[in-house]
């Protein structure tokens, strides 16, 4: 972040200069002794997804900081931020995981967030996003507020259906609040993104708070005693809110479905049955409660003991999910689920315990609590996990089918996945940004041969892909899905061995054959042993040709999603016959493919209906960088 301190009666603004260049002046303004100031993002916190791989300083998070540096050009360009996916395509591949608890989304659906840092407190005015490429994904805006240690939404919008397609500074009307904050997170929705939206940098505008200021909001924080009154003040009212809800439903709606199932007479002189809730058996308040998300449920437990009982049942708590939760997921919370959720199935915490929200003893005491029975874990960005936690994970989670550890980046020593050697029932493990042990992860995959899906994107350095291939090969041959997506490389020794496969469905290989010169005849063995591929990416394999290629025509007779970005021998006349070979593709990445050109893709979009990437780079930059 670049610090101004100019105190001059000027206003904050931006300009750009003749020659194009965006400069971003850094002022001050003072009225009644209030300075106004800009600051750029300075340091990543913690985010979900990026398009570059840690070693690299393409794509990655650590681009949204500072000035922006290609704004207002517009295009995909390597210096800024973007993430993993885009559109409904992850959504509708075979590898695709469906959300736990669903009845919690009832909100907007994120699919991506990033959490930023600035310089100095502010009470927050204006954000500013710098949009280079593909905008419209944002869809809220968070600040945490270290006064009162919590997240406020401070806007938020369905996403946009058409953006149009030029550089944005987005800057929407933000919510008034009058607590310092130097914290931002964004959210992102990728629904409606035809390509990856990418991010130049980040702007908070606001009144600078000085130190006295801060320590004042800070002492008047409310003590404990007063938060539990205002809660319980809350609740009464939530009480009386839902109580009033909840008769009107049991006197009209239910009423009239009791009648017209035969439950009740019909009353000839009013046709309202007269019920109270005594009168309901509770397999029925039951089966209400089930289709409420979290938040319902525990408000409900507040009207009446009968309804207490009901909402305490442990068997409304088999499947949790917390990361609709995020921002008010703690340790409280977990310490209620530990006394309810006594017969928990399967949970997701994900995204949740950012700045010790939640800690590793009381996840731990959930897992020894609930957890013997646990099927499906879902742990990604989770800021709490710790080797303690891992340990605990493994000794009683014993029958975990699916396990997912995204964006675990440090040592493998520090986390302790040596947890993974007791489980023997994986159906899924997904090690996204994980850095894990060679030997132990190839443990793992020897001990579960009902594994179906594998993900090891941008996996270890320490993993050499060639070794996983053999030993799914051996040990793994239902799977269906493998993403090995910027991992460590990838030969034609691992292409052919996963050829035995035959139930593949889903490959990734993109930036994993890089040192490959050209796959051959070992892609053709593969993809002639895996008949069922629907999904194969194949993005920045320089040595592909069109005979290789060729083969994708004659054995992938299910295919819907082709990526062969980057792949620069591809020709027009190839492009053509995978058009009309694969009739059920439904998806087709030419980025960065020099020899095909918009016009020729436009086209063929009509004709085959197919949704054809194109890349947007502006003539005087690189064409393709690592």
């Amino acid at each position: 972040m670049i610090s101004e301190a100019d105190t001059s009666l000027t206003s904050s603004e931006d300009f750009t200069t003749d020659d194009g260049v965006l400069d971003e002046i850094r002022t001050s303004e003072v009225t009644h002794q209030e300075v106004i100031i800009n600051q750029f993002a300075q340091k990543v916190i913690d985010f979900s997804s990026q398009y570059g791989s840690d070693t690299s300083i393409s794509y990655t998070a650590y681009n949204i900081t500072g000035r922006p540096s290609k704004f207002p050009d517009y295009g995909d360009f390597p210096e800024t931020f973007a993430m993993r996916t885009y559109g409904r395509w992850w959504d509708v591949a075979p590898s695709t995981m469906q959300e736990l608890q669903p009845s919690n989304f009832l909100d907007i659906p994120i699919h991506d967030f990033i959490v930023v840092e600035f310089e100095e407190f502010v009470i927050p005015q204006a954000i500013s996003i710098y949009e280079t490429y593909n905008p419209g994904a944002i869809v809220k805006i968070w600040g945490y507020f270290n006064t009162t240690e919590s997240w406020q939404c401070l806007w938020s919008a369905l996403p946009d259906l058409y953006v149009e397609r030029r550089p944005r500074k987005f800057t929407p009307p933000l919510r008034r609040v009058c607590q310092p904050t130097k914290i931002i997170r964004l959210e992102f929705n990728h629904i409606f993104l035809d390509y990856f939206t990418e991010i130049d940098g980040i702007v908070l505008t606001g009144r600078k708070c000085d130190a006295r200021e801060i320590a004042d909001s800070r002492k008047s924080r409310k003590g404990p005693i007063l938060r539990k009154l205002e809660s319980v003040q809350f609740k009464l009212r939530q009480i009386e809110n839902h109580n009033d809800i909840l008769m009107e439903f049991l006197a009209n709606d239910l009423g009239n479905f009791m009648k017209e199932a035969g439950l009740v007479a019909e009353d000839k002189e009013d046709n309202t049955p007269q019920l109270t809730l005594k009168d309901l058996p509770c397999e029925i308040l039951f089966k209400i409660l089930s289709y409420l998300d979290l938040v319902s449920i525990f408000r409900t437990a507040q009207v009446c003991r009968k309804l207490y009982d009901v909402a305490t049942d442990p068997f409304l708590y088999q499947e949790i999910n917390l990361k609709p939760y995020w921002h008010s997921a703690c340790d409280d919370l977990l310490i209620s689920l530990t006394k309810r959720a006594t017969l928990l199935k399967k949970l997701d915490l994900s995204w949740c315990g950012l700045f010790h929200s939640i800690t590793a003893p009381v996840f731990k005491d959930l897992v020894r609590t609930c957890c013997k029975n646990l099927t499906h874990l879902r742990l990604n960005s989770c800021k709490f996990i710790n080797a303690g936690c891992m340990e605990v994970v493994g000794s009683v989670c014993v029958n975990l089918k699916e396990l997912c550890l995204r964006n675990y980046s440090k040592s493998p020593s520090v986390l302790n996945f040596h947890c993974l050697k007791n489980l023997r029932c994986l159906e899924r493990l997904d090690l996204f940004r994980t850095q894990i042990d060679s030997d132990l992860l190839l443990m793992t995959l020897r001990y579960n041969p009902t594994l179906k899906h594998l993900n090891l994107g941008i996996c270890s350095a320490t993993v050499n892909m060639d070794d996983v291939a053999i030993q799914i090969s051996r040990y793994n041959r239902s799977i269906v899905s493998i993403d090995m997506w910027k991992s460590h490389y990838l030969s034609s020794v691992g292409l052919l061995a996963l050829s035995q496969c035959h139930d593949l469905e889903e490959v990734d290989f993109g930036w994993c054959l890089r040192e490959e010169a050209s796959p051959g005849e070992s892609l053709k063995i593969l993809l002639r042993g895996c008949p069922r591929l629907k999904k194969v990416f194949l993005a920045a394999i320089r040595g592909i040709n069109d005979r290789d290629l060729e083969n994708i025509t004659e054995f992938c007779p299910n295919l819907e999603q082709l990526d062969l970005m980057g792949v620069l021998g591809i020709t027009y006349d190839m492009c053509y016959k995978i058009l009309s070979k694969c009739n059920k593709l439904q998806l087709l990445d030419l980025s960065f493919c020099d020899q095909i050109d918009e016009i020729q893709t436009a086209l063929w979009r009509d004709v085959f209906g197919v949704s054809i990437k194109r890349n947007f780079v502006p003539p005087d930059h690189p064409s393709f960088i690592n």
